[in-house]
């Protein structure tokens, strides 16, 4: 009696789960929501080409005078590993960085607590800041 009792559960489980495989990876339901502490997409080789982290507060690091800051980073990467795009924002304030082909050739947006700043800067060191008046 408990044989066929014990092959019923096994084959009500093994269905269960069956079907519950199959819905988990149905591509026409994707999740509503992707939950996690960090992100990080990779090219066909393995090699993390964008990510989004939050990187703690670290009292070692003073930056301004003061800990650096907990921040949100979203980077984006070039073939070389080198990120060409930044984006990060924190208790101060956000910045964009954009950089080019090469250092120091970049363009940097800063909005930190009441200032704002527009960094250009060349390949040759030949920079421009504007800031308001």
């Amino acid at each position: 009696m408990q044989a066929p009792l014990l092959s019923l559960l096994t084959a009500l489980n093994l269905g269960i789960f069956g079907y519950q495989s199959v819905q988990s990876v149905h591509p026409g339901h994707p999740p509503d929501v992707l939950r996690g502490r960090a992100l990080e997409i990779v090219d066909q080789r393995g090699k993390v080409r964008a990510s989004i982290s939050i990187l703690p507060e670290d009292p070692k690091v003073i930056w301004k005078g003061k800990p650096y800051p907990e921040t949100v980073l979203l980077r984006l990467m070039n073939a070389e590993g080198r990120p060409n795009v930044k984006l990060g924002a924190g208790k101060t304030g956000s910045g964009l960085l954009i950089a080019g082909a090469d250092d120091p050739t970049y363009i940097q947006v800063l909005a930190e607590e009441e200032r704002t700043t527009l960094r250009l800067k060349n390949h040759d060191g030949r920079e421009r800041v504007i800031r308001p008046e």
